[in-house]
């Protein structure tokens, strides 16, 4: 079997540090991994897999003297934009979590359970969705497919450690009552129905990446989306109430039984014991969990959804190291 040397930029991060936990849980054919980051924390001893691991420095020069196969990229927009091409020019293929190149016509954008087929067509950059959105994409890839999506409403309820470490602590020291110095309000006892900057039309940068992302995964370009994206006082796990609108027929059994068989999703709908996907209980799975499935009775054909995954797993870590196994096969 062939070994592959890989590349982890970002490594010190919070992204960065589930990729290590991610790739040490599935002990991939990975002969080497060389962890890069900032100036700031060049020279770290980071203890991966057994073995020390010294961080390099993330310049053009060291990438050259470190040749790789893949490298999973958590570093942020202006740093993906300026070296994953650097990389890809020396024969890698980058597999980015920021949104820089999410959006590029010349970069797939992929969730490996849905559209795995477009790592094909990648040129050496190949673009993790947002958290927001891959958890999403499962359960509508699979009703898509078996009775036509007309038209999406997301309303997400996002954790805090979707911004990061930052993010985190305003929650953690919010409940001592220490102002907030990620977000521009306070988020513990409360919730902020902004999550990234606001655009012209009145919708969030987040809204928009789902609007946007959505289409592009599911290849459906004219597909009518729309998005209120929330942070809440929650550490890890994005819930999300997606209601759907079909183009066929549905039935509440058939909607249960298509998620169910669906890869990746666990169907958790037992209203009688009170069984639902809840962020607590979703941390540290890799899984998307679906519950509260109703047929929406508003419309001719659709349903509600209750989804929820870790944001930092399956959000971020997990996909982007489930597409690179997608390449390694």
């Amino acid at each position: 079997m062939k070994k592959f040397k890989v590349a982890v930029v970002g490594a010190t991060g919070m992204v960065g540090n589930k990729f290590l936990e991610v790739l040490t849980e599935r002990q991939l054919p990975v002969e080497e991994y060389y962890l890069f980051a900032s100036h700031r924390s060049a020279g770290k001893v980071i203890n991966f897999m057994g073995k020390d691991h010294t961080v390099i420095e993330l310049t053009e020069e060291n990438i050259k003297k470190h040749p790789v196969d893949f490298a999973l990229f958590s570093a942020g927009g202006s740093t993906s934009g300026n070296f994953a091409p650097i990389f890809a020019n020396n024969g890698a293929v980058v597999i980015d979590n920021s949104s820089y190149w999410r959006m590029n016509k010349e970069v797939p954008l992929v969730v490996p359970e849905v559209n795995p087929d477009d790592v094909k067509w990648n040129k050496g950059i190949i673009a993790n969705p947002n958290c927001s959105t891959i958890q999403a994409m499962l359960p509508l890839k699979a009703l898509n497919d078996k009775y036509g999506i007309k038209r999406v409403v997301f309303s997400t309820y996002q954790a805090v450690s979707g911004a990061g470490v930052g993010g985190y602590n305003d929650l953690k020291n919010g409940v001592e009552g220490i102002a907030p110095q990620k977000f521009n309000k306070p988020i513990a006892f409360n919730c902020l129905p902004q999550i990234d900057v606001f655009e012209e039309d009145g919708y969030t940068k987040e809204e928009h990446k789902m609007i946007d992302e959505t289409r592009k995964i599911l290849g459906l370009p004219d597909l009518k989306v729309t998005a209120t994206t929330v942070r809440v006082p929650v550490f890890h796990g994005h819930s999300e109430s997606v209601n759907v609108e079909f183009n066929k027929p549905c039935t509440l059994e058939g909607i249960k039984e298509t998620l169910a068989a669906f890869p990746g999703i666990i169907v958790q709908d037992d209203i009688k014991n009170c069984e639902y996907p809840m962020a607590i209980t979703a941390e540290g799975h890799d899984e998307v969990f679906v519950g509260r499935i109703r047929i929406d009775n508003s419309v001719e054909s659709g349903c509600n959804l209750w989804v929820v995954a870790d944001n930092i797993r399956k959000g971020a870590a997990t996909n982007a190291v489930e597409i690179m196994q997608l390449l390694m096969k």
